[in-house]
């Protein structure tokens, strides 16, 4: 019996509906105006203690470097740039003991691909670092292997474990290895 009066609220022409539609819309933009409103007092605050905490913390006014550009030292290939002119080594500035080993230049070089272990990549960087002769890697001292090593981002102990030093000297008295033996029997 309650139900019955909802009936006669029904509506049943296009304009009722219209009605309860305008009244429906209507109590939607006014809670949706308070809540914006209450929501807007309580975060405000908030909004400000985070913008004043950014400012301390993040400062962004520093000016603008001018002049300062990337100096280009390898070409796309992985070549040094300005290494074909340029094969004069610091040996008063190099990490390595020069006076140990001795002193090469360009025009002196061996194949060091003939020692096992050395392909043209690392002929390349020991090129690099000043070391072209055979007998050069023949007179490296213990020392000279581990600056090798760190100088030229090698395994660590490989020279040792490949006998470059026992290799080089074989090869600085015009003799063959096994590995030279077969690196010239291959071409």
């Amino acid at each position: 019996m309650s139900l019955l009066f909802l009936q006669n609220l029904t509506p049943v022409t296009s304009w009722e509906y219209f009605v309860v539609f305008i009244l429906g819309f209507g109590c939607f933009l006014i809670g949706w105006f308070f809540a914006k409103r209450k929501t807007k007092r309580k975060y405000v605050k908030l909004l400000e203690e985070c913008e004043s905490k950014k400012a301390e913390i993040i400062n962004t006014n520093y000016a603008p470097s001018e002049g300062v550009r990337a100096v280009k030292t390898r070409e796309r290939s992985g070549k040094a740039v300005g290494s074909e002119g340029d094969t004069s080594i610091d040996t008063e500035n190099s990490p390595l003991n020069f006076e140990s080993f001795g002193v090469a230049d360009a025009s002196q070089k061996d194949d060091l691909k003939r020692i096992k272990g050395v392909g043209p990549f690392i002929e390349e960087k020991l090129n690099t670092i000043g070391i072209y002769t055979f007998d050069q890697i023949s007179k490296f001292t213990p020392e000279d292997m581990q600056t090798v090593t760190e100088l030229i981002s090698f395994f660590p102990g490989r020279i040792e474990r490949d006998d470059w030093k026992g290799q080089a000297a074989v090869l600085k008295k015009a003799g063959n290895t096994d590995f030279s033996k077969r690196l010239s029997s291959e071409t």
